[in-house]
């Protein structure tokens, strides 16, 4: 199954790296595969550190952030308890992890990851359809210059009927900025 999530990993100067990612995860999470692009800022942080911390978290704010390298409203981090890494304190759970192996063969990256230590800080939202959109729109944005214009116009008219119907002013907010990101953005 593929879970969406967020990756915090360390950067060379010692900031930290925030990340939207899908990774393909083992019903425990004891173990989840991620597959970054290879020129990525998180492929080459976890190359060279080797450990990172995924996030379950029901705050879309900050998955269209990241999606879109939005850096003018960081969450509060903590330090992580065994990885080298910074934890999204805000999230609902995180999974501090090592990468026990890395396939580099293709454009998308498999890195085979195990949980080295997880913590629970709070219950899961719940679904609600905007929420489900906003992620949508977010993984639409950072495929801007693979998919066609008028397709990613469609479906971002589609999923704004959605958030307008269904959303609060989170879901509305994140929207929002994520439909500026891409009327702005040059597309194909």
């Amino acid at each position: 199954m593929i879970l969406e999530a967020i990756v915090t990993s360390l950067n060379e100067d010692g900031t930290t790296n925030i990340s939207p990612m899908g990774p393909t995860v083992s019903h425990d999470m004891s173990r989840f595969e991620l597959r970054p692009f290879n020129t990525s800022t998180t492929f080459a942080n976890l190359k060279r550190t080797r450990s990172g911390v995924l996030h379950i978290t029901d705050d879309v704010g900050l998955v269209a952030r990241a999606a879109i390298g939005c850096s003018d409203s960081t969450p509060k981090l903590k330090p992580a308890k065994v990885a080298a890494c910074q934890v999204v304190a805000s999230s609902c759970r995180w999974y501090e992890f090592e990468v026990e192996f890395i396939d580099e063969i293709g454009p998308r990256i498999s890195l085979n990851c195990k949980t080295i230590h997880a913590e629970r800080n709070r219950d899961f939202f719940g679904f609600n359809r905007a929420k489900h959109a906003v992620i949508e729109a977010a993984i639409l944005a950072t495929r801007l210059d693979f998919l066609p214009a008028e397709e990613i116009a469609d479906q971002y008219h589609r999923l704004a009927t959605i958030v307008t119907k269904t959303g609060g002013e989170q879901e509305k907010t994140a929207f929002d900025l994520l439909q500026k990101f891409v009327d702005r953005t040059p597309q194909k």
